[in-house]
């Protein structure tokens, strides 16, 4: 059964869920819990939460904690390319596509750059447009562009 927590951020509010020894889910408390979560602090889920306020602080650029996303292994593989790029710095779909040996896969990208359940931690606001341009993000472009902002990457 997961466990979900929620924490208040510059960005709102957002929600963090556990199942097993892995967070799950980071999302926007517009979206849904994760289905069959219950409300309840776990040591992971707390260290989640300080971690995600390190990196509202600004001083946290790295996440360390162990993830166990949902998803297919075209998916998995955007997320872990995702969890390459160095803070302060994007990426376009198509250089994910190319890292991840799927060179024309850019739309395919997209779709799982917009599937990511680990929002932040698995930084999919990293991802922009091949002009630089941002692109959706599941928090709407004014999360994108603070989170960009925060990195020094805008």
């Amino acid at each position: 059964m997961k466990a979900v927590c929620y924490l208040e951020t510059p960005v709102g509010k957002l929600g963090v869920a556990q199942e097993g020894a892995g967070i799950t889910d980071v999302f926007f408390t517009q979206d849904a819990p994760p289905l069959g979560a219950k409300q309840g602090g776990t040591p992971l889920l707390d260290r989640a939460v300080q971690e995600l306020r390190e990196y509202f602080a600004g001083v946290r650029r790295e996440f360390d904690l162990p993830l166990a996303p949902q998803g297919t292994a075209f998916q998995r593989a955007v997320w872990e390319a995702l969890r390459a790029i160095p803070y302060g710095q994007t990426r376009s779909y198509a250089q994910i596509a190319a890292q991840i040996g799927r060179p024309t896969a850019c739309r395919a990208v997209g779709g799982a750059n917009h599937c990511n359940p680990i929002a932040i931690i698995i930084p999919c606001h990293r991802v922009v447009g091949a002009s630089g341009a941002l692109t959706g993000y599941a928090g709407g472009l004014d999360i994108k562009e603070y989170l960009l902002r925060l990195e020094g990457a805008l």
